[in-house]
């Protein structure tokens, strides 16, 4: 019956582009939240209006702002992952440029009227604020299994993201290009990706409640203990992770085509231990199988979208602490003195990596020091990295 109802008030509902705010009589940080980027994960906007509600109910004390958005609010109202092309694809620094120089009616599709507008309410938001900013974009999968976050490594991210309590992705921002996190990452602010669960489940819809929550907590915005029902929440999230680990990094990401006629074999969840050589899918080569023993994750089922999977594996939490310890003596400087490495003269946040010279865990190596990959050419063995933008944690 739960599912049933959720099922209903999503067929009945009808978004706009702002959910609400709710502000404190306290300065503090500003918290965005986005959900239904994607229109077929109306969750997180439910969960935000939820939110919302209690807050203006109780009257809480509150530090600061909230701002809850609906992403793409045509495509959410026409339960479609998106109208012309995918909206968290499309906020690449160049094409963010490109749509700012041009006028409102020379928009060419839905989405990028879906992006300006959501632009402008963001940068409005950020041109008056002067404080600590965070985002939190919220998510569904196409399959069942664990909740998680996904990060760009910075030590600000990482704080956040370990206070929901799920496990922990990094790297994906290496493979996905033109995400919101990414772009806001690199304004300098703290992102955070929260994926809740499958689309229309009510499980989905509670964690992204707790996954809210959590983040105004960690953020300073509320105390946990005026939220009654946080403890619970927070112990519904830790159960759904159970036996998942805290942390991992992505290895592999299948990308698919339009004509590529790719189809997920069944049965797989987030999370999913797959063994090296095992058939996850097939399309009109043939078989696709795992090059790596690993963890499967966001495996595809739905018709749209353009990653078929990913696998990832265990990150040992020492590392997370050596890495973080190692940025907070600026080791990354030394790193340009190595053989093979030399800073780009175009952008002095960015490094090329002769591969031939330094091969020894150079990816490895520049993760821990903060730079993420950027491009690499088989080819010519030049790998190129860019530090993420700091914060002054980092």
């Amino acid at each position: 019956m739960l599912k049933g109802a959720v099922l209903q008030k999503v067929a009945e509902k009808r978004f706009q582009r702002e959910l609400g705010r709710y502000s404190g009589k306290q300065p503090g940080p500003l918290v965005v939240c986005i959900g239904g980027i994607h229109g077929n994960e109306p969750a997180g906007a439910l969960a935000l209006e939820i939110v919302l509600k209690k807050l203006h109910e109780t009257n809480l004390p509150f530090r600061g702002e909230l701002i809850a958005l609906a992403g793409n609010v045509r495509a959410l109202n026409g339960g479609v992952r998106y109208l012309q092309c995918d909206l968290n694809r499309m906020w690449l620094p160049d094409r963010v440029r490109q749509l700012k120089s041009r006028q409102a009616d020379q928009t060419t599709s839905g989405e990028e009227a879906e992006q300006r507008e959501l632009l402008e309410i963001i940068e409005t938001a950020l041109a008056r604020h002067n404080g600590e900013t965070v985002f939190l974009d919220l998510h569904t999968t196409s399959s069942e299994g664990s909740p998680f976050a996904i990060i760009s490594d910075t030590l600000p991210n990482r704080r956040l993201a370990l206070e929901l309590g799920v496990p922990v992705i990094l790297g994906l921002e290496e493979n996905l290009d033109g995400t919101i996190l990414n772009y806001i990452n690199e304004l300098g602010h703290a992102a955070i990706g929260f994926e809740a669960g499958q689309h229309r489940s009510p499980v989905s819809l509670r964690n992204h409640e707790a996954a809210v929550w959590l983040t105004l907590a960690a953020a300073g915005c509320i105390k946990p203990y005026y939220v009654h029902e946080l403890y619970e929440l927070q112990q519904d999230l830790k159960r759904s992770s159970s036996g998942v680990p805290q942390v991992m990094e992505l290895r592999h990401r299948h990308g698919i085509g339009k004509t590529d006629e790719f189809v997920m074999r069944p049965g797989f969840f987030n999370f999913s231990r797959v063994a090296k050589d095992q058939v996850l899918a097939t399309d009109r080569r043939g078989n696709i199988t795992a090059p790596e023993d690993s963890l499967l994750f966001m495996p595809l089922y739905q018709k749209q979208g353009d990653d078929g999977f990913f696998l990832v594996r265990e990150v040992n939490l020492f590392w997370l602490k050596v890495s973080a310890r190692l940025r907070s003596w600026k080791a990354d400087k030394l790193l340009r003195y190595l053989p093979g490495v030399h800073r780009l003269p175009e952008n002095p946040d960015a490094l090329l990596i002769n591969t031939r010279i330094a091969h020894w865990f150079v990816v490895e190596v520049c993760h821990l020091l903060g730079f993420r990959k950027h491009s690499q050419s088989q080819q010519e063995d030049r790998l190129i990295v860019s530090r993420r933008r700091q914060s002054p944690e980092d």
